[in-house]
């Protein structure tokens, strides 16, 4: 987005905020990163996608549009789910595509297609990017990578040694306005960054299953669903479709839905790697302290880097000093979003990575860090591509390199996953990033590393 004006009114801010969700679901430019085994460059990609729920279908239907893929397997435990991601996919291969309720079936007819798209709840991710990396096809997989720490490791690991292209579902990785925010804050722009604040996300998520029982579906696999995670009695609308997040079996809480996208920015650009530290700031009710972050994440210093506080504000928002001259562009109440705050000044993103705007020490407007007068000298060092999808397609066709790789990804994956076994662990963790434990609490590892019903396991 281009402005002749590079200063922020009101008006505008407001316009582009609102238009903020729209463009991270599509991406804009990306840099390019791992690279990996290719079909012929001039060829379609023959696409399989597993879970074709809501996020799913809307994966799919991004790609189809790219006219770079033939869609020819659509697979989910719910057939109403694969009913509906044919009438998405519409003449442009719904009809044709063959569907199946079991991904071992389609693992058996892996010769039909190249790639998988996997949108499935999370507890299914690392499961299902196992079983078809090892197939040798090229993953595209949504965040947060995995449901736990130990499996994030596990698919890095693998990542590394596979030759198929892998690419996590954090699509702000590909706007400019991410780029743009790497190249301004690595030039030292900012001067040095202690505080990261994120706000306008909870934490929660339940312990346990509901009560109660009713009848399961006809066309409905409920026991595949459930899959690795522990079984329970099949209850309405409290699990599926689009309400599994809110249970810790199946997702982690939106701290677990939001950490790829809203900790992308500060982990690239500080370079952070892993927390040292995790503080929950909960009370005995589970609720948020008033005036606390719900968790703190504490970084080390990384070299000449200072040490960096991410405060996860879930419910509270961050003190009103800081916020204020977002609050003053949208009428007293600063929207949600990610806030580094520097030495020399701040830069604001959506939770997306879009929409950043950033203000220095002694200037009195906000401006778009793309046409920001004071740091237009910094260079651009980080390509930029056309989205987040098309970026994985090219690169599975030899094409480039993608960015948010499964290395990369399960990393940041990692990250969110730590504070949320702080908060379940209920305590302070002295964090042991390596080595996947936390030095003062044991007790903590049956959340790092959960058991897996093995009986829907290829």
């Amino acid at each position: 987005m281009k402005q002749t004006d590079p200063r922020v009114t009101r008006r505008g801010f407001i316009q582009t905020s609102a238009l903020g969700v729209t463009a991270a679901a599509f991406g804009g430019p990306l840099v390019l990163r791992a690279g990996a085994a290719s079909t012929a460059a001039a060829a379609k990609l023959n696409l399989a996608v597993v879970g074709c729920g809501g996020q799913g279908r809307g994966d799919m239907n991004g790609m189809l549009s790219t006219g770079q893929v033939n869609l020819v397997a659509l697979c989910d435990p719910d057939a109403a789910q694969i009913d509906k991601a044919r009438a998405v996919a519409g003449s442009r291969g719904g009809d044709s595509a063959r569907g199946y309720e079991d991904y071992r079936r389609l693992l058996d007819a892996a010769a039909s297609y190249d790639a998988v798209l996997i949108a499935t709840p999370d507890h299914w991710h690392a499961p299902l990017c196992k079983a078809f990396m090892k197939a040798g096809k090229h993953i595209y997989c949504e965040k947060p990578l995995t449901h736990s720490i130990a499996e994030a490791r596990e698919l890095r690991l693998l990542s590394r040694r596979s030759k198929v292209v892998t690419q996590m579902g954090n699509q702000g990785s590909a706007s400019d306005s991410l780029r743009r925010c790497v190249e301004i804050i690595q030039a030292g722009a900012l001067g040095q960054i202690r505080d990261v604040y994120l706000w306008g996300i909870g934490v929660g998520a339940r312990e346990g299953n509901a009560e109660g029982v009713d009848p399961i579906p006809a066309g409905f696999n409920w026991d595949l669903w459930v899959g690795p995670s522990a079984m329970r009695p099949f209850k309405k609308d409290v699990y599926h479709p689009a309400t599994w997040r809110g249970w810790f079996d199946f997702g982690n809480g939106g701290l677990a839905d939001f950490a790829c996208h809203g900790i992308n920015l500060p982990m690239r650009a500080l370079n952070l790697g892993y927390p040292e530290r995790l503080v929950p700031n909960m009370g005995p009710d589970g609720r948020q302290l008033p005036g606390k972050a719900a968790v703190e994440m504490h970084f080390p210093a990384r070299g000449a880097l200072s040490p960096v506080v991410l405060h996860w504000m879930g419910d509270q928002k961050p003190p009103a000093e800081l916020t204020r001259p977002l609050a003053e562009l949208n009428g007293g109440n600063a929207p949600d979003g990610v806030m580094l705050i520097g030495e020399k000044g701040f830069i604001h993103t959506s939770h997306w990575n879009t929409d950043g705007l950033i203000r220095l020490n002694g200037e009195p407007d906000l401006h778009r860090v793309w046409s920001h007068e004071a740091t237009k000298p910094i260079p651009q060092t980080l390509p930029r591509v056309r989205g987040h999808d098309q970026e994985w397609l090219a690169a599975c066709r030899g094409e480039g390199r993608v960015y948010s790789d499964f290395d990369t990804g399960g990393h940041l994956t990692e990250i969110g996953l730590s504070a949320v076994v702080a908060l379940r662990a209920g305590k302070t963790l002295e964090w042991d990033g390596e080595k996947m434990r936390a030095r003062n609490a044991p007790d903590a590892d049956r959340f790092i590393r959960p058991p897996h019903r093995k009986k829907w396991l290829a």
